[in-house]
């Protein structure tokens, strides 16, 4: 038998029988108490620039490729033509002018806070009921695939989303009380018109971008492995791939990237955002950011094609893949270890996978490593309460991806901030908690119904990763 083959099987079967024994209480931990999510990648730092190291393995020699690669991810991009020739062609519509200007120190953006009228970190993506040639969402006529909010001189905007909140109450089974808040979303100053009845949206935080290079690394047939979309288990978990259009290879393949796995690769995760985010085309995707029904933005004058080239594009993914995960913390301290314990004993680790295995990588770094993602990169549905009610490729409206949890109890540190889930409602992991439905019901109410100190526990784990 083939021995990377059987390497595979072998990871499925005691994948498999650990899910069986933590299910039958004969199993101790899941959860490693190591403190190097990244395997030999991590890097033991808690500053403010914790998610903005190399890995700690990268050869010297490639250094400088991060260098390069981390100067185009924080460069604003200006409208052609300018002075500096390979840094234009901003727009003609865009969110920011920057990969880093969502990702601050690659970390993780947030919904306007008071003060703030609009959106600086975070976006809202469109589409109308139907299916695109790629197997994707369909684009509205007018406004396309996602709302851009910033356009060049000349170029109408296309427009604002408002954000407000309602406040709602919720009880322990111990009696004591929490809130959460719910998002309602409108659509100001379009453009070009109504949206429309028919239209589906869904807001966006910008996600963290440490370790995606390791996730990338992960065989697909480990991936697949844990999937179980009819729930033959019975755990009431059913998660589930979304098979998704690769562009770099012209295919279908595994997502793996994006709040719904809608995305195969951070080489095309990388031009997408170029192309969506600041309307900087690459030779992925040539075409400017305008729909046929945007006369301005057509005519406007571009920063030659394409305005991000190969070389740039490939140094940028290079660093994005080599962003280093940051160690664990406080692995040692017993509130840590006992909220390890309560978060396998929820069945957190149904979905939140806390160990898996690289294997082959471009990046030979990233190969080979055992790592603590906390995800199995799978769709789970989480319940009507978190739906955006907009399919993609093969997620339903009320299926997200599992979030990678490495890194989480830094965010505070890095973006100062503590807004979680995919469209940044939840003020603190704690409500992150509760707004899980679904699938995670039952841990919801597991972490109901625990005390205090053991809640207290639970969230000081979170806050170890």
């Amino acid at each position: 038998m083939n021995l990377k083959r059987f390497g595979l099987i072998a990871v499925a079967y005691v994948s498999f029988w650990c899910a069986v024994a933590l299910a039958e209480g004969t199993f101790d931990s899941t959860v490693s108490d190591s403190a190097l999510s990244g395997g030999q990648t991590s890097v033991f730092n808690s500053s403010r620039d914790a998610f903005a190291k190399p890995t700690a393995n990268l050869p010297t020699e490639d250094l400088r490729d991060f260098t390069f690669g981390n100067k185009i991810f924080n460069t604003k991009w200006v409208t052609a033509p300018a002075s500096v020739a390979s840094l234009d062609g901003l727009g003609p519509t865009f969110n920011r002018s920057s990969c880093s200007a969502c990702h601050f120190k690659d970390g993780r953006g947030r919904p306007p806070i008071a003060g703030e009228l609009y959106m600086k970190s975070m976006l809202m993506r469109l589409s109308v009921p139907g299916i695109a040639e790629d197997g994707g969402p369909k684009g509205h006529e007018i406004y396309g695939t996602q709302l851009s909010n910033n356009a060049i001189n000349g170029v109408p905007a296309e427009g604002y989303t408002r954000i407000t909140y309602e406040e709602i109450s919720g009880t322990y089974d111990d009696g004591m009380t929490y809130r959460l808040r719910k998002p309602s979303y409108e659509f100001v100053d379009l453009g070009y018109g109504p949206l429309g009845d028919d239209i589906l949206f869904s807001p966006r935080v910008a996600p963290a971008v440490h370790g995606m290079g390791l996730l990338e690394a992960i065989p697909e047939e480990i991936i697949l492995s844990l999937a179980d979309a009819n729930d033959e288990n019975g755990d009431g978990i059913s998660g589930r791939p979304n098979m998704v259009w690769d562009a770099v290879k012209g295919k279908q393949a595994l997502g793996r990237f994006g709040w719904k796995a809608n995305v195969a690769t951070l080489r095309q995760q990388d031009a997408a955002a170029a192309q969506g985010d600041a309307g900087v085309t690459t030779s992925l995707f040539p075409e400017q950011n305008c729909t046929p029904a945007q006369k301005e933005c057509l005519a406007a004058i571009d920063g030659g094609t394409p305005e991000m080239s190969d070389k740039q594009l490939e140094k940028m993914t290079f660093y994005v893949s080599t962003l280093a995960v940051p160690a664990r913390r406080d692995v040692d301290v017993q509130d840590v270890i006992a909220g390890a314990r309560l978060f396998e004993k929820a069945s957190c680790v149904a979905c939140h996978a806390p160990q898996l295995r690289t294997g082959k990588h471009e990046v030979a770094a990233l190969s080979d490593q055992d790592i603590q993602p906390f995800t199995d990169l799978l769709l789970h549905d989480m319940g009507e309460e978190l739906s955006d009610n907009r399919p993609d490729y093969q997620a339903s409206g009320s299926e997200w991806r599992t979030p990678p949890l490495w890194g989480v109890g830094l965010v505070k540190t890095v973006n100062k901030h503590s807004f979680f889930l995919h469209d940044g409602r939840a003020r603190n992991l704690e409500e992150a908690v509760l707004w899980h439905g679904g699938e995670a019901a039952k841990s919801r109410d597991m972490f109901k119904a625990m005390s205090a100190d053991e809640r207290q526990a639970l969230i000081a784990f979170l806050n170890s990763l």
